[in-house]
């Protein structure tokens, strides 16, 4: 009934009856997502009406409804087939101010009417395949981005610039040719780079430093939105970047990687907006070349190597667990390097492990990062290795038994999900710089089976990359419980009494026999077979194991 109501005023109303007829409609149907599919017809027209007012000379207010029903009706798939012309397309985009023609945009009453186009084309791209293919034939990408860099430094068109971008990142996501035509042909990764630096107002010191105002206001609700899409558009267009890294794209790729520290060190508006836009941000970061990553660390600035600061190492013996400073700002200091997004980062990962749902989703992606950045960084290494596995004093718990970082993680190590635990254990093996033993130490055999099984290393020794030589980390309280500390739970066990130090020689044989007997019987049944280490560490079939080792028995004697 307010389909045919409205598609007889559109079709014959003067411009004031249409405003009014469609306001209704709007007011009436917009939290509307599902639709009738008796009325599908009676949209179809009523699209196709308001597609024949909008090209009428007829007031901004009443192109405002006039889109904005067509951006309600646009949730609808079944209608756009019909609608979605190239004639209707350029209609949007004429209405968007996407056409080259347009120098400026100087009209702040055409704001609103620009605003509901791209939320329409928005829509309609991201439901109608034909819409897409018309994207790439009217070469849309290139019109959004002119339309970026007329309002690039102009605040007060955040809402314009937002859905310029969300188009933007819709666009990227749906063509995959579009992405490289964004990287190369269009500039896209500086171009979005200083939509960022304008969403966070940046004021560069260095190259690569920006001044960080902690007792600042947090982010407005729009520019805290115009950011999360630009760094989703930026994640579309970097997708790859690792692979095709290029070192004359290493510059631009540490500019961005300096506006996303600043991005961590910032707040939105609300604790879930801030939340949004660091989750974005790391995932982003997941894309920057490894070597660039190195601008998320910076030396202390002169200003702030002359405040007064406590070091730890000057504190009481018994709180001398990390070697970091803690700057009456509360800024994270390490060797001498501002560690603030580090630790921002470390807070993220264990936001998300407390979350304790989609971990693939939202916890692998920071996990990855830092495992990453500990690789490639000595800095960053040393720094998360003392705030996630600090010398170990209390051993009488197990290594997953506790609410510190390093329970958390252990915990992960024998999760449900393949990539969660390795990548967790991942993450602390290379804090332990992929040595076996020292791995084993906090995390004990029996969580890091899974680990050393898939790197050929239950047999112990390290991993296939170079750290610096180790330090003797053990304090004196571990030192005097080693000796005691189950290697299987990794913690400390009260010595049990041994059950055959009372039986006689015969109890003893008739117990191994017992046990050998039903080892027998599971093996034959397989239900249980043996297995054993082969010369590289890894697991295979006893009976191979021995043949292996029995070759190389041979091949050693025979050189002899």
């Amino acid at each position: 009934m307010d389909e045919e109501r409205a598609l007889y005023i559109v079709r014959a109303g003067e411009a004031g009856a249409i405003e009014r007829v469609l306001r209704d409609y709007s007011d009436k149907h917009r939290a509307t997502f599902k639709f009738e599919s008796t009325d599908e017809d009676k949209r179809k027209k009523l699209c196709e009406g308001i597609f024949k007012v909008l090209v009428k000379d007829v007031p901004t207010t009443c192109q405002v409804c006039c889109l904005e029903v067509l951006r309600i009706l646009s949730r609808d798939k079944k209608i756009l087939v019909p609608v979605t012309t190239k004639e209707n397309m350029q209609i949007l985009l004429r209405l968007a101010k996407l056409n080259e023609s347009d120098d400026s945009l100087e009209k702040v009453s055409e704001f609103p009417v620009i605003v509901e186009s791209l939320k329409c084309l928005c829509n309609i791209v991201f439901n109608s395949q034909m819409a897409q293919q018309l994207s790439l034939e009217l070469n849309l990408a290139a019109k959004l981005c002119n339309l970026l860099r007329k309002c690039k430094d102009r605040k007060f068109i955040n809402d314009i610039k937002c859905f310029d971008l969300r188009l933007l990142f819709l666009l990227s996501l749906l063509h995959t040719d579009i992405r490289s035509q964004l990287r190369y042909e269009l500039q896209g990764l500086p171009l979005l780079t200083q939509i960022l630096e304008s969403a966070f107002s940046i004021k560069w010191t260095d190259e690569y430093e920006s001044v960080i105002d902690h007792n600042g206001p947090p982010l407005s609700p729009q520019e805290t939105d115009c950011a999360i899409e630009a760094l989703k558009a930026l994640f579309n267009v970097t997708v790859d970047s690792w692979k095709v890294h290029k070192e004359s794209d290493s510059h631009q790729f540490r500019v961005m990687a300096a506006v996303l520290r600043h991005c961590l060190l910032i707040v939105g508006p609300t604790e879930d907006k801030t939340e949004e836009l660091h989750s974005n941000a790391v995932n982003l970061l997941s894309n920057v070349p490894v070597s660039c990553l190195d601008v998320l660390i910076c030396p202390l600035t002169h200003e702030e190597t002359t405040q007064e600061a406590t070091t730890l190492d000057e504190l009481p013996s018994d709180k001398t667990a990390e070697k970091e400073t803690v700057l009456k700002n509360n800024t994270m200091v390490y060797n001498g390097m501002n560690m603030e997004a580090i630790h921002v980062l470390l807070n993220f990962m264990e936001k998300r492990i407390d979350k304790g749902s989609s971990y693939r989703e939202g916890l692998t992606p920071v996990l990855s990062l830092l495992t990453e950045c500990s690789r490639a960084h000595r800095n960053i290494r040393k720094f998360l290795k003392d705030q996630v596995l600090p010398p170990l004093r209390d051993v009488t718990n197990r290594p997953e038994v506790g609410s510190t970082v390093r329970n958390k993680l252990v915990r992960l190590m024998t999760h449900v999900d393949l990539g969660v635990k390795q990548i967790a254990a991942e993450f602390l093996f290379v804090l332990c710089k992929e040595r076996v033993d020292s791995l084993l130490k906090y995390t004990g055999y029996g969580n890091a089976a899974g680990l050393l099984a898939a790197r050929g290393l239950l047999a112990g020794g390290r991993g296939d990359n170079w750290y610096s030589e180790d330090e003797d980390t053990d304090t004196e309280e571990y030192k005097n419980a080693k000796p005691n500390i189950n290697l299987i739970t990794g913690h400390l066990e009260e010595p049990m009494p041994n059950p055959i130090d009372e039986m006689t020689e015969e109890q003893k044989e008739y117990e191994a026999m017992k046990l050998v007997n039903m080892l027998d019987k599971l093996s034959r049944e397989e239900l249980l077979k043996p297995m054993g280490l082969k010369p590289d560490g890894t697991i295979t079939p006893l009976e191979e194991a021995l043949n292996q080792y029995s070759v190389i028995e041979e091949t050693s004697s025979d050189t002899d």
